[in-house]
């Protein structure tokens, strides 16, 4: 009866592990390297990451397991829209609050994890905010407040 030695088993073993692990279908839950920026909303100051290109903006808050609840993300776009936004891949009940033009907030509006189902504005946003679920309310926000978007926010560069 052949043995194998214990190196070759170590080896052997070492190789299994990686290939599982690299074929595994997760992906990583930790943020993407996107500016941040402080902004005031109601009450309270969050600390907000800017997606401002095609791609922050399509990735959003997806595959996050947790934000620290004075965080958030600020979508910026280069003209109103009337896109509807969804939870596809996001882990986290999030609220979030449509912004006009004029910085006028259009409504806010609660999001269940993973549900495809459009969330819509009731008219063109410039700007759409995401928040842990009840941090809007928690900070005072509500329809027809008018928020200053902080300048690192103000445009979107794609």
């Amino acid at each position: 009866m052949k043995t194998t030695s214990r190196p070759s088993f170590v080896c052997a073993f070492a190789m299994l592990l990686a290939l599982l692990t690299g074929c595994s279908d997760q992906q990583p839950t930790t943020a993407p390297s996107l500016p941040t920026t402080s902004m005031q909303l109601g009450t309270k100051t969050f600390t907000v990451e800017i997606a401002n290109t095609e791609s922050a903006r399509e990735n959003g808050l997806m595959k996050r397991d947790s934000m620290p609840d004075d965080h958030g993300m600020i979508f910026a776009f280069k003209e109103t829209t009337r896109n509807p936004f969804w939870m596809k891949n996001t882990r986290i009940p999030l609220d979030i609050i449509y912004i006009d033009l004029n910085a006028k907030v259009l409504v806010v509006k609660q999001m269940k994890p993973y549900d495809l189902t459009p969330t819509t504005s009731p008219g063109s946003y410039k700007w759409a905010i995401e928040l842990n679920q009840g941090g809007a309310a928690t900070a005072g926000v509500k329809e027809g407040d008018i928020l200053t978007i902080p300048n690192a926010a103000q445009t979107a560069t794609e």
